[in-house]
């Protein structure tokens, strides 16, 4: 009887990945902005809308797309009116169950075959987003020959260069 446990045993660890284990295929991220109430579209790296909303809101996301070592991302865009609107790049990266786990109980199996398939070996990153939208930059549209008053913050690096001192 302790021979066939310990084989049950020794072929568990030898035929599952650690992060497939005791991880997840898929992630939920608590997403919210300064102003609250700002839309939300998400994209993934495919250029594919997963997700339309308003913050505060979570959204469960997939860490791959089931192929092999096929981790996502995702481009998150949050925008308001009279707000500037804000992109964060979210990423999928090896977690440490993925890591370390294998060393100790999945071996090469986890390594190489089950968790690189199964989404569990990634972690998305930031975990959480919080977005503070700063003021619209403010530009001269008009065709009058009126002047635009902003912080030299707000300029655009690649206009600063044609902006004229007026004192």
């Amino acid at each position: 009887m302790k021979k066939v446990l310990g084989a049950f045993a020794l072929s568990s660890l030898l035929f599952t990945g650690c992060a497939s284990i005791v991880g997840n295929p898929n992630q939920t991220l608590p997403i919210s902005s300064t102003p609250s109430e700002a839309n939300i579209v998400i994209v993934d790296e495919t250029g594919k809308k997963v997700f339309k909303g308003i913050t505060p809101t979570s959204v469960t996301l997939p860490k791959s797309d089931g192929s092999y070592w096929g981790g996502k991302s995702f481009t998150i865009e949050i925008s308001k009116d009279g707000y500037a609107t804000t992109k964060i790049p979210v990423k999928a990266k090896a977690n440490g169950w993925y890591l370390a786990g294998n060393l100790v109980f999945g071996g090469l199996i986890g390594w190489f075959v089950l968790d690189p398939f199964s989404g569990s070996m990634y972690t998305l990153s930031p975990g959480e987003i919080e977005s503070s939208l700063g003021d619209q930059t403010a530009e001269n549209t008009g065709k009058d020959g009126s002047i635009s008053i902003v912080l030299l913050q707000d300029v655009p690096e690649e206009l600063r260069s044609k902006m004229t001192r007026v004192n």
